[in-house]
C-alpha cells in the first residue's frame, strides 16, 4: 500500500500549498473552499492507507523482490449480468430532472425509486439466480 500511501500524501501536500495561493490571489471563495476540503479528504485517505498499511504484510506489488506468481489467484467475486446499474442510472436521471424542469416532485419520485433500486442492486445475491 505504499505507492497508494504517497500518491494521496503527495495530493494533500499540495491542496494545502495551492489552498492559501488561491485564497489570497483573489480567488473565489467556492473555490477556495473546494481546494481545502480536497485537501481534508487528500488527508483522511491518506491517513486511513498510513494505518492500514502498517497492519498489512507488504504485497507483491510493494516488495522488489517479488515474483509475478504470487499475485495469481483470485481478484474477487463479480456479477456475471445485473440490471441493477441501469435501474441507478435511471433513478440519478429522474432525480436530476426535478430541479432541471423546477419540479420537485419529480425528484421525489426519483428518490422513491432510488430506494428500491438501491436495495435491489444491494440484495440482488439474496434472491433468484444468485441465491445461496
Amino acid at each position: 500500500m505504499k505507492p497508494e500511501k504517497y500518491v494521496f500524501w503527495f495530493l494533500t501536500v499540495f491542496f494545502v500549498v495551492v489552498t492559501p495561493i488561491h485564497a489570497l490571489t483573489g480567488g473565489s471563495i467556492a473555490g477556495t473552499f473546494v481546494l481545502g476540503f480536497s485537501a481534508l479528504v487528500g488527508l483522511m485517505i491518506a491517513g486511513y492507507l498510513t494505518i492500514t498499511a502498517r497492519n498489512f504484510d507488504p504485497r507483491p506489488e510493494d516488495r522488489p523482490d517479488a515474483e509475478v506468481v504470487e499475485a495469481a489467484g483470485p481478484v474477487g467475486f463479480f456479477a456475471p449480468k445485473s440490471i441493477w446499474p441501469f435501474w441507478a442510472a435511471l433513478t440519478v436521471t429522474v432525480i436530476f430532472l426535478g430541479p432541471a424542469l423546477s419540479q420537485p416532485w419529480i425528484s421525489l419520485v426519483g428518490f422513491g425509486m432510488g430506494i428500491w433500486s438501491t436495495s435491489g442492486w444491494v440484495l440482488e445475491f439474496y434472491r433468484g439466480d444468485y441465491k445461496h
